[in-house]
């Protein structure tokens, strides 16, 4: 089959991940591939995500340029949300702002690559956790907007990680952690910090979460690489091998892995 590429869609069934690749209008069930050869090639046609134009360069994950400056979704402040600029009145678009950064979000603990701290749209668990591989997952905090999260994730971020490192989260299981006392550990140790913020915001905008349980992820994957090579269809158009594993946003080929997302809007022709 023809199409252009989007992130795969995933689901979690008891606490294992099904995958669907979208390829154009079809979606290709990946977990009953594993173990098949399968092949992409890339066309050398790349489309905007937002505006469907042709572009020779793909930005931010599938935007083209003139949709990458312009979009409020790829500004700076969502990557770090704690920048939020929409109070100084320079939002690029100040109704995508209010629908998208003045809602719920959590702060969260996952194990991907071993712990970390991130945050998500209360409507993207448990996609948010799949996408990064973490194989547990602990909401910690719930609260009014985005940037809020933004400032109470950059708190915790002073003693743990707020990154994955994707080579490490595909090389093998992570080891189990206890979220629930790292949890506790945390808050202790920035309550002060998480008590001034209190000082600008109301006590119901900062709720926190003692009652939520452990999310435990299970990726379909019957072998992990013993060294991580990724594929630049940039570079080289043609990617192939035998899947056997998905996990995160990765295909894992016995030949190499590859990053979905990152390809998101390129055209291929897709074999198995």
């Amino acid at each position: 089959m023809q199409g252009s590429l989007k992130k795969m869609r995933t689901q979690l069934q008891d606490d294992a991940v099904r995958y669907q690749l979208p390829i154009g209008t079809d979606n290709v069930d990946l977990n009953d591939l594993i173990g098949r050869s399968i092949r992409f090639k890339h066309t050398g046609k790349i489309s905007c995500v937002e505006c469907q134009k042709n572009t020779k360069k793909s930005f931010n994950q599938g935007f083209c340029y003139a949709c990458f400056i312009k979009l409020a979704q790829c500004d700076m402040c969502i990557m770090k949300p704690e920048t939020c600029h929409y109070a100084a009145g320079t939002c690029r678009e100040p109704k995508w702002g209010e629908e998208f950064c003045f809602q719920p979000h959590y702060i969260y603990l996952a194990n991907s690559s071993g712990i970390k701290v991130g945050i998500t749209r209360h409507t993207q668990v448990p996609t948010r956790w799949i996408d990064q591989g973490a194989v547990q997952a602990l909401p910690i905090f719930k609260v009014s907007s985005r940037k809020l999260s933004g400032l109470i994730e950059v708190i915790f971020a002073k003693h743990i990680s707020d990154k994955t490192s994707w080579q490490q989260m595909l090389k093998g299981q992570a080891a189990e952690i206890d979220l629930v006392a790292k949890r506790d550990e945390l808050v202790h140790i920035c309550q002060n910090k998480l008590d001034a913020l209190l000082d600008i915001y109301q006590p119901s905008d900062i709720n926190l979460l003692i009652d939520e349980t452990v999310v435990t992820i299970n990726y379909p994957v019957s072998q992990y690489p013993l060294k991580v090579k990724s594929f630049n269809m940039d570079k080289d158009p043609e990617v192939s091998g035998v899947l056997q594993g998905i996990k995160g946003q990765y295909l894992l080929l016995d030949t190499g892995v590859i990053n979905i997302r990152k390809y998101t809007g390129y055209e291929i022709e897709f074999y198995a």
